[in-house]
């Protein structure tokens, strides 16, 4: 069990990221998931309430940590990186004529990075107290005695901020577990702990595959730009990307991000998509992602079918790759034909930055009409919106409201129903052949 200290909260409302829809031509809002929070554009055409006659009966929530430093030594050394070749080119720079766009190369000692690797950052810690309280006012009449998160401390850091949001002082008495407590044989949170098979070494293949074909022509744009004796590599232009997505992250007003085109930008997000796609995806090997994402799917369904269970909230805290990995076990966001390191693909389904953005909010709902619906339904609200259960949806109410029945949506996640932990199936795609286990979040 994880028992934090209690700090005094400070507000922080001038560091945080207003979120408002219909934002897509800003390519600050489409980093991938290393996106700050953001309501998911109501692209989707469905009814944003239910009817009138309708109530929500039970909640379960699966939440992505908030705004985090840079994962994994790839990450930081491509970073630092850069700073270094900056700092190898500090004098030329300095009696160069710049573009203003780069001029801030010429300030003080120019580009420092000072990013926290893996731990929440401060606007991390008040994206989760701000989805803590407005979840309360969501929610005002749903409760729980117990959290639960994976072990990773950005995490469980996480559950603690959205429960001071949600409970306040009465946070001080709820208990706040991680996966380890629980005697799951497979947890829904991190289900690849489960999985050793899973080759996480494909993801960064198909990753580099399209980072190799885009990163050239941005690292010879701003060569053009710089002075003799500064000379950017293709590392060095990843790094100022990742850079201008941890900055924002940290709450920096980051001076890389002016300097990318919009189309550069979506260049690096198509990147993060094809990353997660390939690691939880639907072009994983084995169909590892959606197998993985069937623990959560048949947790889900098992809740909201247990009608003697007590229990109406479950709030529950993980990763993107939690999230993502359910979504493909459904089938919510596939692409046909799939999605390819080859080209970019500009209108797509798989989109993590409207999908698992930082401190991203998967809401699953439960609920019955007077004379809407027949029957126990179920809705999902993914970052404010509702998102279409198009694969079980049957009649045209269901179309209007994005919802569908609980035995349809049972029916059309059969997939996810018939496999059983340790099974054929499962060990097709998960028998130990890899001692890679760690996925970034």
């Amino acid at each position: 069990m994880y028992i934090p200290s209690i700090v005094n909260w400070v507000t922080l409302a001038s560091l945080t990221f207003t979120s408002h829809k219909h934002e897509d031509k800003d390519p600050l809002k489409r980093l991938g998931n290393l996106t700050p929070y953001r309501s998911a554009p109501a692209s989707h055409n469905v009814e944003a309430e239910l009817p009138g006659d309708c109530s929500v009966d039970r909640v379960m929530l699966m939440h992505r940590h908030g705004s985090r430093g840079p994962t994994g030594t790839r990450e930081v050394e491509l970073i630092n990186s850069l700073v270094q070749t900056l700092r190898n080119g500090h004098d030329a720079l300095q009696d160069a004529y710049l573009p203003e766009n780069l001029r801030f190369l010429q300030t003080g000692q120019g580009y420092e990075s000072h990013l926290d690797p893996e731990n929440l950052t401060v606007i991390g810690r008040q994206q989760l107290f701000n989805h803590g309280v407005e979840f309360g006012m969501k929610y005002p009449n749903f409760t729980t005695d117990t959290l639960l998160s994976s072990t990773t401390q950005r995490v469980i850091d996480s559950m603690y901020f959205f429960a001071q949001g949600r409970f306040g002082r009465e946070a001080e008495d709820k208990k706040l577990l991680t996966v380890d407590d629980m005697s799951d044989p497979v947890s829904w949170i991190t289900p690849w702990t489960s999985c050793p098979g899973i080759d996480w070494h494909y993801a960064s293949k198909v990753g580099k595959e399209w980072s190799d074909l885009y990163l050239p022509d941005i690292t010879e744009r701003l060569n053009n730009l710089l002075p003799y004796g500064v000379s950017l590599t293709d590392d060095n232009t990843h790094g100022a990307l990742y850079a201008c997505a941890y900055d924002l992250a940290a709450g920096y007003e980051s001076p890389w991000c002016d300097v990318f085109h919009a189309d550069e930008l979506a260049n690096f997000e198509y990147e993060m998509d094809l990353i997660m796609v390939a690691s939880v995806g639907y072009l994983t090997p084995n169909n590892a992602g959606r197998i993985l994402g069937s623990v959560f799917v048949k947790e889900l369904i098992n809740r909201f079918s247990n009608t003697s269970e007590v229990q109406t909230l479950y709030l529950e805290f993980g990763h993107d790759a939690t999230i993502a990995a359910a979504m493909a076990a459904m089938d919510l966001n596939r692409d046909e034909p799939p999605l390819s390191s080859e080209e970019l693909r500009r209108h797509r389904r798989f989109r993590t930055s409207y999908q698992t953005p930082f401190a991203a909010q998967m809401i699953w709902e439960s609920f019955t009409c007077e004379e809407s619906f027949d029957g126990p339904q179920i809705r999902l609200v993914l970052n404010d919106e509702t998102y279409p259960l198009r694969t079980c949806a049957e009649t045209k109410q269901d179309r209007r409201f994005g919802t569908c029945s609980l035995d349809a949506f049972t029916r059309a996640n059969q997939f996810s129903t018939d496999i059983e932990f340790g099974d054929d199936t499962w060990q097709a795609a998960c028998s130990a052949h890899s001692e890679v286990l760690y996925v970034q979040g």
